[in-house]
């Protein structure tokens, strides 16, 4: 939805996933002049706006607190823009309330779908703000072709989420393919390979033959190349937060401990012997 002329502003906080899962929305939000203020490590993959921010570098932090006044340059950015639309503060009526003082038109979003919602994430998202639903995310990346290889990253933002890390271990020993491991900074993984930027990541995951993780913010972005994509989810609502993409597959168990290596496998072999053919699989 681009309107000619329009200077829009689009406030979007959260974790990694949750940023990705917007993206449609975002993006249907386009007007002639578009930006974004998003958290810093997600700021690498916006190529859809005019302008991206770290959301912790524009003082946002600042407007709503107290009896204070909102900073002038924080006021001054806010006033540049014909419309806001954000998903950062919805709850704090401080905040709202600082930001309709202005005068400057601002729109609030949940930032996260409600508990009990049986849809997808991505759609909630999207319905929020007109956009259709059944979109899927994408981002560009610079691919790093490595096709023989299969990419494993076996840690996610909750403990709760994660399959062992032994039976990690023993997929790869059975995987026919070259093992590559990724994980984020604090991972305790010697072996793994490690980005600083996201878009760098995404490239690096895109050029492999197969990627495996968890339910979290770097399965989103492996979904969202275009990469074959295995996503292991344990009791968490896999119809709401599995990744979304055009070769996903879903593997689920009631716990993630009676989630079998053979099963896994089997999966993974599937996704490699047919890598355009998605399916789902539950035990």
């Amino acid at each position: 939805m681009r309107k000619d002329g329009v200077r829009r502003l689009l406030i979007r906080p959260g974790a990694i996933g949750d940023c990705i899962l917007s993206f449609p929305a975002l993006q249907y939000l386009r007007a002639e002049f578009t930006e974004v203020w998003i958290p810093s490590a997600v700021v690498p993959l916006i190529h859809f706006a005019n302008s991206v921010r770290p959301l912790a570098a524009t003082g946002i932090d600042m407007v709503g607190i107290g009896d204070l006044e909102t900073p002038e340059y924080v006021r001054r950015k806010l006033l540049a823009f014909d419309s806001i639309v954000s998903w950062y503060g919805a709850n704090r009526t401080e905040f709202r309330e600082a930001l309709q003082a202005l005068g400057v038109p601002c729109t609030f979003h949940a930032a996260l779908p409600p508990s009990g919602y049986g849809g997808h994430a991505i759609d909630f998202f999207a319905g929020q703000v007109g956009a259709p639903e059944g979109l899927v995310p994408r981002i560009e990346t610079n691919l790093v072709r490595r096709r023989e290889s299969v990419i494993l990253h076996p840690f996610s933002g909750s403990v709760r989420k994660n399959w062992p890390l032994c039976f990690f271990r023993q997929l790869a020993a059975r995987l026919r393919y070259d093992v590559e491991w990724t994980a984020g900074p604090e991972d305790d993984l010697p072996e793994a390979t490690r980005f600083d930027n996201l878009a760098e990541l995404a490239g690096w995951i895109a050029g492999a033959r197969l990627y495996i993780g968890n339910d979290s913010g770097i399965t989103h972005l492996a979904a969202v190349t275009g990469v074959p994509t295995l996503a292991l989810f344990g009791p968490a609502s896999m119809d709401t937060w599995m990744p979304r993409g055009p070769n996903v597959v879903v593997v689920r168990a009631d716990t993630l401990e009676s989630l079998s290596v053979a099963t896994v496998l089997d999966a993974a072999n599937r996704l490699l012997d047919s890598p355009q053919k998605p399916v789902s699989s539950e035990q």
